[in-house]
């Protein structure tokens, strides 16, 4: 036995479906160099499973996984078809994409990208299981104090939303026709450690790491209220979605808590070993890619996952800041 320390779970040797002995398949971790992909990447050869990370370039975290060097974006249905029969891969997990205020580069990324997938998952000889990283954006602007469960009907408003609901629709259609059997995951914001530079935590670790002796970062923030997960949670939860038997629908994934932007800056700071008055924080609108709330219903994910978060606000906090230092 071995203690898998990314979930927290104890895993007997490999196996596919809970029968000792018998070897998990391999699983192509798409993205496999993102923020989010090399901890799914982790989560997966942690659990036992063979992993093939496929992306642009090498990321740090494949030293035991096989790698293919691919640009998704522009590479054909029938060669990603090939790449994966080649590995024997019959789980995909596409962790391609994230922020962008372009409207062709959202539309590229996620729903191009998405269905140039689905098309090689037709070459394949059996359909493979597929599991999406959604975003809880998808739904869209929603009332201060909602808690938003997969019943909500979406309407996302901005490029990205609208993208990443596309490219959901399309795992679902694909999954109703037989083609492959999809999941998505509908994940709230993510933090912890390697978190993307994009994001407002990470680009605020950064900030501050690159702060001179005695100044002040100031900030414009409001009091908006977000629901975080911590990307080895997600990760966690990844695994799982992989290892049921869902298909056809979508899963929030997230911590259920609307958490205070200000006090998660405040709790950064302390968990950096900061001073303080190191933050100067002033009030007013913020220009966000998403809504002012979110809080993820997440009781689908306990009860068809066997999921929850783990890893508390503090630490992931510490961990996001820890791993900036090697940046």
């Amino acid at each position: 036995m071995h203690s898998d320390v990314t979930t927290g779970r104890t895993a007997a040797s490999p196996s596919a479906d809970g029968r000792f002995g018998e070897p998990r398949p391999a699983v192509a971790v798409l993205g496999a160099n993102g923020s989010i992909g090399r901890h799914v990447v982790k989560a997966f050869e942690t659990t036992g499973y063979r992993v093939l990370a496929v992306a642009r370039k090498r990321p740090p975290t494949a030293a035991g996984s096989r790698f293919v060097e691919l640009d998704l974006s522009v590479t054909s249905p029938a060669e990603i078809a090939e790449v994966m029969t080649a590995a024997g891969a019959r789980l995909m997990v596409n962790a391609v994409g994230g922020w962008s205020a372009s409207t062709e580069d959202n539309q590229h990324v996620h729903v191009e990208l998405v269905q140039r997938l689905l098309d090689a998952a037709g070459l394949l000889p059996a359909p493979p299981r597929l599991l999406q990283i959604g975003s809880v954006h998808e739904y869209g602007p929603v009332p201060y104090g909602t808690v938003t469960s997969e019943s909500y009907e979406p309407r996302p408003q901005t490029p990205y939303a609208l993208s990443k609901l596309a490219g959901t629709e399309a795992v679902l259609r694909a999954t109703r026709a037989g083609r492959v059997q999809g999941i998505v995951l509908r994940v709230v914001n993510v933090f912890g450690p390697d978190a993307a530079a994009g994001s407002f935590l990470g680009s605020v670790v950064r900030r501050l790491r690159a702060l001179p002796a005695g100044a002040r970062l100031r900030l414009e923030v409001s009091r908006d209220k977000r629901d975080y997960v911590d990307v080895r949670d997600l990760a966690d939860a990844v695994v799982r979605a992989a290892e049921s038997t869902l298909a056809g629908r979508t899963v929030n994934i997230g911590r259920g808590e609307a958490l205070d932007m200000r006090r998660m800056l405040e709790l950064l700071v302390a968990e950096a070993g900061q001073d303080p008055d190191v933050l100067d924080l002033t009030s007013g609108p913020v220009n966000s890619n998403g809504g002012a709330w979110t809080r993820a219903d997440i009781r689908s994910a306990r009860r068809l996952l066997g999921w929850a978060p783990k890893i508390d606000v503090r630490r992931s906090l510490r961990d996001m800041w820890e791993t900036a230092a090697a940046l």
